[in-house]
């Protein structure tokens, strides 16, 4: 196990119930970047199956086993997961991630990282992190142009108003977001205080004046990938309403497929 005086960044990366995803995430980590400069800190949410007896076999990381809080709910154990594993961080860089969120490279962590150079950046990440087909975003951009330029003025709105009022609600999501661990712990923050993991704390360090920086997507995805919902395909026991559809199954098998995540996880890989 690597200890946080060896690295710059630690990993928090919270798994329930996810044997193959969080399988996948490991060893796509483990294959693309530099462990001496990453420690991985893997939260277990009381997960008390088969995901959990592979991670106490993973020697290069840091396994915290979290027992469940009765009648709490997913992303409560999401958040409360991340806090206590942002306890024990003192590297100078903390990163949330998801098991379904993938390093194709290290190039990621450079695009991350590289802002901090100025002392004012607190944060670096993404809103949304996740392929959208070419005529999605072309549909989307022409719903986005008929609400800020002819429904806004028709209901007394400035016209590109609407556009920037949904901007505001961004944050950077715990699939991927890097902070200064010092400032957060000097600020006192956590990744819950009662919202989305991560919300509250990047309206905090906002609100102290500090950036919050969010890497392009088109940048950020050709080094990284957010599969939000693969856990259907990997685990479809565990599936949801947003994943039964087949356009969506076909979409991520074959942003999958192109990983080549079945020769990953089958193959005999060292330690993991």
């Amino acid at each position: 196990m690597m200890t946080s005086s060896d690295s710059r960044l630690t990993i928090l990366l919270p798994q329930y119930k996810t044997l193959e995803l969080t399988k996948l995430c490991l060893r796509m980590i483990r294959k693309n970047l530099d462990l001496k400069n990453v420690r991985v800190i893997v939260i277990d949410n009381d997960s008390g199956d088969a995901s959990l007896e592979y991670l106490r076999t993973v020697p290069w990381i840091t396994l915290i086993e979290r027992k469940a809080i009765p009648g709490e709910k997913p992303p409560e154990a999401h958040t409360r997961a991340l806090d206590m594993a942002l306890e024990i961080t003192d590297t100078e860089f903390v990163m949330s991630m998801h098991t379904d969120t993938f390093f194709l490279d290290a190039g990621a962590l450079n695009l991350l990282l590289n802002p901090f150079e100025d002392p004012q950046v607190a944060g670096t990440g993404s809103w949304k992190l996740e392929y959208i087909s070419p005529l999605k975003q072309f549909g989307k951009g022409m719903e986005n142009l008929v609400r800020n330029y002819i429904k806004a003025p028709l209901t007394g709105k400035a016209p590109g108003s609407i556009a920037q009022e949904h901007k505001e609600h961004w944050f950077l999501r715990s699939h991927c977001a890097v902070y200064r661990t010092k400032l957060l712990k000097d600020m006192n923050l956590s990744f819950g205080d009662g919202e989305t993991a991560g919300k509250a704390m990047h309206r905090k360090l906002e609100n102290a004046g500090y950036k919050m920086l969010f890497i392009p997507s088109e940048n950020l995805m050709k080094h990284m990938i957010h599969l939000d919902h693969a856990t259907m395909i990997l685990n479809p026991e565990t599936g949801g309403r947003k994943t039964t559809k087949p356009a969506a199954r076909r979409q991520l098998q074959k942003a999958l497929n192109k990983m080549h995540y079945r020769e990953i996880l089958d193959s005999p890989m060292e330690d993991c």
